[in-house]
Formats: structure tokens, C-alpha cells, sequence
């Protein structure tokens, strides 16, 4: 379960999981945008993804798990209930503004089991529902049935009646330009990373990755090994590493602890480990440490050895957020030409499009 999913289960047996209407469509992975006539282009949100349904007075957001995300934007929920349609299934994406970024951290702050926590920061970090698909409505409660090239239109329309009046609610842009895909995808950061392909003559693929891609904007960093874990399985009935903790350097010499890669070959695991348990000495990291509390975190995850800053390694990554790698890295290449007071911050620094620019 992925740390998102996991954020997303309901504190008590009161909030359940159920079913969305439909399932949600999902993307296959790709390395490159798909060119061709049958294919049309949106942004790749930084967000959750959230099937929205309005019966009357009745309004229900899920995940793409079925987890009920209601309870945590409330917000969205009196937004939905302002519109003045009474009958509608979107498909969409919450994020939260943040200057001019969407912050996925602020976003993964709203799942909180105290209703109080919910209420006040719905105040203090609301959010906005980016549509960009319209599956059922009060006309017609068959539209996800349509190829997308008329599901589009319908949506756009549906948008300019309803949306002006509720800010929160926002029409996420489309092209079948590719040369504008490109640039999307070059410009991604700051709340969009990536980019989603869509086939215009499909109808709405419910619970399979056959009409959607997505594609994503990868970026290297050399980055510092300050410490690793060891695996929960051993090889030969020795220990071996699990997982190398990567750190990067700040203004002020302090090396922060920034993320991990576990994308070790199994073959490599017994010489790398010789390779590091001679430089073991704490602390390894001297500013932001890992193992600290959170709620993500287990016994096991807590536990890891510090290492000397000896070693260089550049890995692969897809994004940042709060001065962390979002998701685990890839080892691109060990880097011993390197210095390890090389690797600072700057690298991650990066211009990217402001994403309420690419709402209006």
C-alpha cells in the first residue's frame, strides 16, 4: 500500500469503504507521449484523484479505492451542494493551492481523524477540484458510455454553467496538440508532474488502463549516501542491504536526509554491503534526519544505520515535494568523481509553469 493509499484509510470503523459509482480509469505508464489523431492531452495533477457524484442533497467523493474522502473536504462538499446542477458524476483531481504551486504535503495534511483538525484546515488550506471528466448527468446518465471527443465538449459546457459561480471547482485544460503536451510536460512542477494521454474515440475504460497513459518528467541528483537499511530477507543467512538513504547538503553544511532508493540488484546486495559496513559511524545525517516519528513509519522502517559521507551515488527521481523525493529513486550510476559537499539543494531547483495560469 502506497503511502498515499495508506494516509487514505478511515480512522474508525464509523467511515467505511464503499464502492465509487464506476470504477476510476487508470493510466499505463509510458516513456514518451503518444503521437497521433486519436489522442488528446491533459496536465498530470499532484493530487488525489476523486470520483465526485451529486444526488440532490447527497454528495460523495472517493478515491480510486473507494476510500470516502468527504469527510476531509468538507469544503468540496458545500461547493458541490452550491452548484446548481443536482444530478452529476465527475472525474477529477483535489489539490491544494500553495503560493503558486499546488503543495501535496498540505494536501496529505487534510487526512486527519479529529474533526476539529478537518474543520480548520478547510479554512486555512482549502481545496479546489480540478474536472476533467463528466460521467454522468442530469440529461443524460449515460455519458461515460460516449467516446471522450463528445464526453469533452459536454464537460466544457457543463463547466461554463456551473463553475463560474463556485471557485472551487475548476475545468483541468485539454489539447490535441501535441507540440502543447510537450510543453506541459517540459514546464511540469510546482502541482503538475506530468503529463496524461487520453484516446479521444474511446468511451470511459471504468477499472482498466486501455484508453489513458500517462507520462511522467524524470530528473537525476547526486546525491550523498548517508546511511541504509538492511533487508527483511537475508542472503546466504547474512544481513544485506535493503535500501540506501540519500541526503543533500544545505547552506549552512548541514546534510539532510532527502529520500532512498531500494532499486538494488539482488546479485549486488552481499559486495555493497561489505562495501558499507566499514564506514557505519554516526550521525550520518546532520540536519533532517530518517526514522523520525510519523505516521507512515514503522519499528522496522525506524531502524538504520548511519554512514560515514563518503559516497556518491546519482539516482533518477520524478519529484520533490517539501525538499523530499516524493517516491523512491533509481540508481543511475555511483558517482566516486564527485565530492560529497557537491551535493546541495540547487540541483532540484527548477522552473516550472504556474498551475492556476493553466486553469483559467
Amino acid at each position: 500500500m502506497s503511502r498515499v493509499e495508506e494516509s487514505l484509510r478511515p480512522p474508525s470503523s464509523k467511515t467505511r469503504r464503499r464502492p465509487a459509482p464506476l470504477a476510476a480509469m487508470e493510466a499505463r505508464s509510458v516513456d514518451a507521449i503518444p503521437k497521433g489523431a486519436e489522442w488528446h492531452y491533459e496536465p498530470k495533477w499532484d493530487g488525489f484523484r476523486c470520483l465526485m457524484s451529486r444526488h440532490g442533497e447527497s454528495v460523495d467523493l472517493r478515491s480510486k479505492s473507494g476510500e470516502d474522502l468527504a469527510r476531509y473536504f468538507p469544503e468540496l462538499v458545500q461547493a458541490a451542494l452550491a452548484l446548481k446542477a443536482s444530478e452529476f458524476v465527475l472525474d477529477g483531481e483535489i489539490v491544494v493551492p500553495h503560493g503558486k504551486a499546488f503543495s501535496f504535503d498540505d494536501l496529505l495534511q487534510r487526512i486527519h481523524p479529529a474533526a476539529s483538525r478537518i474543520k480548520k484546515l478547510s479554512e486555512e488550506t482549502p481545496a479546489l477540484f480540478l474536472a476533467f471528466d463528466l460521467l454522468a448527468s442530469q440529461a443524460d446518465r449515460k455519458l461515460a458510455g460516449l467516446p471522450l471527443r463528445e464526453r469533452r465538449p459536454v464537460l466544457e459546457a457543463f463547466a461554463k454553467t456551473q463553475f463560474k459561480s463556485q471557485p472551487a471547482f475548476r475545468l483541468s485544460p485539454a489539447t490535441t496538440n501535441y507540440a502543447v503536451a510537450r510543453k506541459w510536460l517540459k514546464q511540469s512542477g510546482g502541482g503538475s508532474d506530468g503529463v496524461i494521454a487520453k484516446r479521444i474515440d474511446l468511451p470511459y475504460q471504468a477499472g482498466n488502463r486501455d484508453g489513458m497513459q500517462k507520462i511522467k518528467k524524470f530528473r537525476s541528483a547526486d546525491c550523498v549516501v548517508g546511511g541504509f537499511r538492511y533487508a527483511a530477507n537475508k542472503i546466504a543467512n547474512r544481513k544485506v542491504i535493503g535500501s540506501l538513504l540519500l541526503g543533500l547538503y544545505d547552506d549552512k553544511g548541514l546534510l539532510h536526509h532527502v529520500g532512498f532508493t531500494s532499486a538494488i540488484k539482488q546479485a549486488d546486495k552481499p559486495a555493497l554491503t561489505n562495501r558499507l559496513e566499514p564506514l557505519i559511524s554516526p550521525p550520518g545525517f546532520t540536519g533532517n534526519a530518517p526514522g523520525g516519528p510519523s505516521r507512515w513509519s514503522t519499528d522496522r522502517s525506524a531502524k538504520w544505520c548511519p554512514l560515514k559521507p563518503k559516497l556518491v551515488i546519482e539516482v533518477c527521481y520524478d519529484h520533490v515535494s517539501g525538499e523530499r523525493f516524493r517516491h523512491g529513486t533509481s540508481i543511475l550510476r555511483w558517482r566516486p568523481d564527485k565530492a560529497p559537499r557537491q551535493c546541495t539543494f540547487d540541483q532540484l531547483r527548477q522552473k516550472a509553469a504556474d498551475p492556476m495560469k493553466l486553469l483559467k
